[in-house]
């Protein structure tokens, strides 16, 4: 990927180019893949886990893996790549090793029964799991930094904003995987004794090999600005670079950064909660079974794939108009309107017994995914020292994770405490989101 030369502004320092569009989605072309692999994930590792013999009081606690991956990995891994200059770059070692492991863990993690020998199918898929949540981390937070090393500021809503389209195009492909192979006659139920339907075994072959290949198009496609470049870009001093621990840059935290994350304790909250629980919620609501073995649980698990790649399609719809609804609303006035409207999607499911209605709320929860993924980025990414991206954008990543093991933590308790109905917690999740979206108004500082 070229580059225009750079040319002196009127006060001596060099601005960044500006990208061609094709530029931008290059950048971010590998989440594509990425995010193929990791909406098979979210629509299937409940499927999968109950399937093998997990105890539905306890499928949160399995959930645990990516949020407790993504707290420690990312951090590590920003701080590293902020510190790495190789040949490939500075962020794309890692997002290449990353996949590669990503996608191993997905060929082995749907036949974790034929691993018996070696460890019980629940341990082995375990196991699977937090090696593929691992290495999704380690190939996810590069790809933040990667758009704000490479992009100018006044295309900073822009670069997000394809980078959401790029995963969310991604997760339509990947949650309908499984619905597709069953229309095109690969069977949706197990064989005899066998406990994981082929459609799912099938679909994670075809996502891995995904992963893969788009992550390598980005990794050889995209070349970083070399260090003296990006510290003239950034109007870096590098004589005078001064060392921080990673105690200094906890103390250093951009208030920003402490914003955002009041708003996105309650959005992750949610999402984790709508992607443990909807499975299981649709299945007793639209298809009347709890029996992860039946014919009706493996249809709900299908159609669940359908509605969450239908928020993506909305998700990713809604990207193409969100860069100008933040230039002309304000990046903060946009990510309170998309938060509400998500919540009110998801409390809205509580209500519903036909599958095909279930399409609507998910209009709501894709406005609400596409400005997640977007706009908490731009809003933090202009108030972190340039030094010190990668790092920062890892810990930022704590606001994402902590919901999640909290949310992990109390699932089990909170289905008890709705009698057993799994919907019920999906609704408590649609109220959380909208609280997302009233703290987004009333507690981010904003420069418009």
């Amino acid at each position: 990927m070229a580059v225009s030369p750079p040319t002196s502004s009127s006060e001596g320092r060099v601005p960044k180019p500006k990208l061609s569009l094709g530029q931008i989605f290059t950048i971010s072309f590998g989440f594509l893949g990425v995010q193929i692999g990791y909406s098979l994930q979210n629509a299937n590792t409940s499927r999968i886990l109950s399937a093998i013999g997990a105890d539905p009081h306890h499928l949160s606690l399995f959930w645990l893996a990516a949020p407790l991956a993504g707290f420690f990995v990312q951090p590590i891994v920003g701080l590293s790549s902020d510190k790495t200059w190789t040949r490939l770059g500075r962020r794309i070692p890692f997002i290449l090793g990353g996949s590669i492991v990503s996608a191993f863990a997905m060929f082995f993690m749907p036949n974790s029964e034929n691993f018996a020998e070696l460890l019980p199918p629940l341990v082995f898929g375990a196991t699977m799991l937090l090696l593929m949540d691992t290495s999704f981390n380690v190939t996810m937070q590069p790809f933040r930094a990667l758009v704000s090393d490479m992009v100018p500021e006044s295309q900073r809503n822009k670069g997000y904003a394809v980078q959401s389209f790029l995963i969310n195009a991604g997760a339509v492909v990947g949650s309908l995987l499984p619905f597709v192979l069953t229309a095109i006659g690969v069977s949706n139920e197990p064989a005899p004794g066998d406990k994981v339907a082929p459609t799912v075994i099938w679909a994670f072959y075809f996502g891995g090999g995904a992963l893969l290949l788009s992550v390598l198009w980005t990794s050889f496609r995209t070349k970083e600005y070399p260090p003296d470049q990006y510290a003239m870009y950034n109007n870096l001093d590098k004589t005078n670079e001064v060392k921080m621990s990673f105690l200094d840059l906890l103390k250093n935290v951009p208030p920003t950064m402490l914003q955002l994350a009041i708003t996105q304790f309650f959005s992750w909250f949610a999402l984790f909660l709508m992607w443990v629980y909807t499975t299981q919620g649709i299945a007793q609501n639209v298809w009347n079974t709890s029996d992860p073995g039946s014919q009706a649980y493996n249809e709900a698990g299908n159609w669940t794939g359908v509605i969450f790649a239908a928020y993506s399609v909305f998700a990713a719809l809604y990207s193409l108009v969100l860069t100008k609804l933040a230039d002309k609303f304000g990046r903060k006035n946009t990510y309170m309107f998309s938060l509400v409207l998500g919540g009110i999607g998801l409390i809205s499911t509580m209500f519903i017994t036909d599958k095909n209605m279930l399409f609507v709320p998910m209009i709501g929860v894709g406005i609400a995914w596409a400005a997640i993924l977007a706009m908490p980025y731009a809003i933090l990414s202009s108030t972190l020292p340039a030094r010190q991206t990668g790092v920062y954008m890892g810990i930022f990543n704590a606001t994402i994770t902590i919901p999640q093991i909290a949310a992990g933590l109390l699932g089990g308790v909170v289905l008890t405490a709705v009698g057993e109905k799994a919907i019920n917690v999906v609704g408590i999740a649609g109220a959380s989101m909208v609280l997302a979206g009233i703290f987004a108004k009333l507690v981010i500082k904003t420069k418009e």
